[in-house]
C-alpha cells in the first residue's frame, strides 16, 4: 500500500526500503509482492519515476492499473524485467493457482436479478 509508517521512515509504504524489509525479514512474506496502483496518485513523481522507487525498495511488481499507454510505457520501461528472485516468487505463486470450480452462470444470473429486483440488464 501507499501508506506511510512513519515510525519508520517518510516514504510510503510501497517505495520504503525499511518497510519491504519488515514485509520480508520480520513478518517473513516470501511471496511475490506488488505494489498498489501507481497510477491512483498517491506517490509524487511520473509514472516511471514511481515505478523505479517501487522496484528499488524491493516490490516484485508493479501495478498500474488504469490501462492508459501514456502512463504504462514509462512504468514498464521504469520498472524492468523480473529479477531471477521475483521471477522464481512469481512462478511459485503461479504454481498455487486452483483450477476454477464450475459455475451455473444461469442460476448466477438468476440470483443477480433476484438481488437487484429484476433490473440487473437494464
Amino acid at each position: 500500500a501507499h501508506i506511510r509508517f512513519t515510525a519508520f521512515d517518510d516514504a510510503p509504504a510501497t517505495q520504503s526500503p525499511r518497510m519491504i524489509g519488515v514485509i520480508r525479514d520480520e513478518i517473513g512474506f516470501d511471496g511475490l509482492l506488488m505494489t498498489d496502483d501507481i497510477g491512483m496518485e498517491a506517490l509524487a513523481g511520473g509514472m516511471g519515476e514511481r515505478a523505479a522507487a517501487s522496484i528499488a525498495a524491493g516490490c516484485d511488481l508493479v501495478l498500474h492499473c488504469k490501462g492508459d499507454r501514456a502512463g504504462m510505457e514509462p512504468a514498464v520501461a521504469a520498472a524492468g524485467r523480473l529479477s531471477p528472485a521475483a521471477a522464481a516468487r512469481a512462478e511459485a505463486a503461479l504454481s498455487r493457482r486452483l483450477p476454477p470450480e464450475p459455475v451455473d452462470i444461469r442460476a448466477l444470473e438468476a440470483e443477480l436479478e433476484a438481488l437487484l429486483g429484476g433490473t440487473a440488464h437494464g
